[in-house]
């Protein structure tokens, strides 16, 4: 049996908002940009991409699955992330650990992670 992995849904209050960020903030581009359903890939014929979807809960709790990031530069990414709208998010990390935890404009955490060694 074979799969591809098509996409990571992302739930949201308002996906065109945060589909529109994270498309902003991660340089894709826009596939489907349903009020409904919002989906941004690397590429128009790249996969996987996220797909935005309306759900009227709140988000409550730490996400149990999360995106990371490895940068070149850490420290710009987190400014540049933080420039676009992210914050600083604390899920119990200790001041020793190498990444940086944000959470986008509705409150889903992500990593930005060390540079890797050359």
């Amino acid at each position: 049996m074979a799969l591809v992995w098509e996409q990571v849904v992302v739930d949201s209050a308002d996906p065109v908002a945060l589909g529109s960020w994270w498309c902003e903030a991660l340089g894709w581009v826009v596939v489907n940009d349903s009020a409904e359903e919002y989906e941004i890939r690397p590429a128009a014929d790249r996969l996987p991409g996220l797909v935005f979807v309306a759900v009227a809960d709140p988000k409550t709790v730490k996400d149990r699955l999360h995106l990371d990031f490895r940068p070149d530069d850490q420290d710009a990414e987190v400014t540049r992330f933080l420039g676009l709208g992210a914050r600083h998010a604390d899920v119990g990390q200790s001041e020793d650990d190498t990444w940086v935890v944000l959470a986008d404009p509705e409150g889903n955490e992500f990593c930005v992670l060390s540079s890797r060694p050359a």
